[in-house]
């Protein structure tokens, strides 16, 4: 049938269902457990009581089976219309595969060795008005995957797989800091100022104070306020936002983890840091080897997160690209890049070509961890010199499949030095620089090592998703035009 015949049909079986009073959208119904309970337990002879939705129908005549899912799997389920109660042959009429019932009855097993429940009573617990997508094929459209995630999650086992190990990833982080000493706190999503990163903010206006507000781009400056107030080792699993491109990479809204650790410096957080994603790696993919495959199965890339993960200097990486380049002229940087293939604007400054060079040719072509340090200077305008060498920080930047991870820092806590870099950041755009953070640190901020950690861009890892749209449940789309 055509799809407006088929909404037709199911139509008319609601309303044959309202005329005689049978409930389409049932109410409670008390389960023995999930369906992956129910099989594990699995014990002939035992009465159970069980809800999902009707993933598949076999009509054998006065025999019907048909397969209930829910979220940890499907239990068959047999129903023998003659032993069934006359009112529930006649309702089973009306049901359709789609459709969410709740079983009860004692569970046997096939001559076929499938666990299987013989049902002695049935409910309707919601009548689907529309059909599912094709169970073998599954949701192929990447708009309807977006757009309409549930269709996904009912048709594509990897999706579902996917967003489990998110929320597994999200419970293991909090258990990894809560087991280190560090406090979970919330810092404000509406800011005055959108500090702690480069990058254009959303802008809003709250009317009862007259001001406008800017939907965070980074947590880093009010966490380092805890730091202040005595806040020893802190973390915060928050929604960023940014209003800049989309991309496979880039969602404006994102799921950040940010901890701050007193005391520490940035060698410690990289440790740390190695830490928590080989923790991760081990509870959701059961080891250290990650396998990215394709839509056939076909191993695309292998990501290899066996310890120690390799760290390098920024400086030592350029040269070796161009053992010389520190010794050239701009121009002759910018004649180098043409010869390496590396895209430059006139517009670019020397370490702005440098780290051109670096994110084309390092950064992209990295697969296994690797922690960049000794960064220059310009480059990150909170963290602290290197004693050894003004011109550089004591910051990481972790490299794992060509993507920046996680950048970490030896935490600038030197007030006067930190309004000299913001001012230099800010350029003629002072408003932009958040006198209260700087108020702040003349208090006194203790010494202190910083990270940042994209969880988006982790489950993707994990999952082998080559979208971030793919590990973001409902990711943003432009408008869809109704005709």
């Amino acid at each position: 049938m055509e799809e407006n015949e088929l909404l037709a049909v199911r139509r008319q079986k609601l309303q044959q269902l309202i005329e005689k009073n049978w409930s389409p959208f049932g109410g409670r119904f008390d389960v023995s457990g999930t369906v992956e309970e129910i099989r594990q337990g699995f014990v002939e002879g035992r009465k159970v009581a069980l809800a999902g939705r009707i993933t598949a129908h076999r009509n054998m005549g006065k025999s019907q089976f048909v397969d209930l899912s829910d979220l940890t799997g499907r239990m068959q389920v047999y129903l023998n219309l003659k032993e069934l109660p006359p009112e529930q042959a006649e309702l089973f009429g009306l049901v359709d595969i789609g459709d969410f019932l709740g079983v009860t009855g004692e569970t046997f097993v096939t001559k076929t060795g499938e666990p299987t429940v013989r049902a002695e009573s049935f409910r309707l617990l919601s009548k689907t008005l529309r059909p599912l997508p094709d169970k073998w094929h599954g949701v192929t459209d990447v708009e309807i995957r977006y757009r309409q995630r549930y269709l996904d999650l009912i048709a594509n086992p990897e999706s579902r797989r996917t967003f489990l190990i998110r929320s597994r990833v999200l419970r293991e982080i909090r258990q990894f800091f809560y087991d280190r000493g560090f406090i979970e706190v919330e810092t404000p999503m509406m800011q005055t100022v959108a500090g702690g990163a480069a990058a254009q903010p959303f802008q809003t206006h709250h009317k009862a104070l007259g001001v406008d507000l800017f939907l965070r781009i980074a947590p880093e400056l009010y966490l380092k306020r805890l730091l202040v107030g005595g806040f020893p080792k802190v973390f915060e699993l928050n929604r960023n936002f940014r209003n800049e491109g989309i991309s496979r990479r880039h969602n404006p809204e994102f799921t950040m983890l940010e901890a701050y650790w007193a005391y520490a410096d940035f060698e410690l957080i990289a440790e740390l840091v190695e830490d928590l994603i080989c923790r991760l790696a081990e509870v959701t993919t059961g080891g250290l080897t990650i396998d990215h495959t394709d839509s056939e199965g076909n191993i695309r890339r292998t990501i290899r997160l066996q310890r120690p993960w390799r760290r390098a200097r920024y400086h030592d990486l350029i040269r070796e690209i161009e053992p010389q380049w520190f010794e050239l002229t701009v121009d002759q940087k910018r004649s180098r890049c043409q010869e390496l293939g590396v895209e430059i604007s006139p517009a670019m400054v020397e370490f702005e070509i440098t780290q051109q060079v670096f994110e084309k040719l390092v950064e992209e072509k990295t697969i296994d961890p690797l922690f960049v340090t000794h960064l220059p200077a310009e480059l990150v305008p909170l963290a602290k010199q290197n004693p050894a060498d003004p011109s550089l920080v004591d910051v990481y930047e972790l490299i794992i499949n060509g993507v920046e991870f996680s950048p970490g820092y030896s935490e600038l806590n030197d007030p006067i030095t930190q309004r000299q870099r913001l001012v230099e950041q800010a350029g003629e755009e002072t408003q932009k620089i958040d006198e209260d953070f700087l108020l702040a640190l003349e208090h006194g901020m203790p010494p202190a090592g910083g990270f940042g950690l994209g969880i988006d861009r982790l489950i993707m890892l994990l999952a082998g998703a080559e979208s971030i749209r793919d590990v973001i449940l409902f990711p943003h789309l432009k408008p869809k035009t109704r005709e």
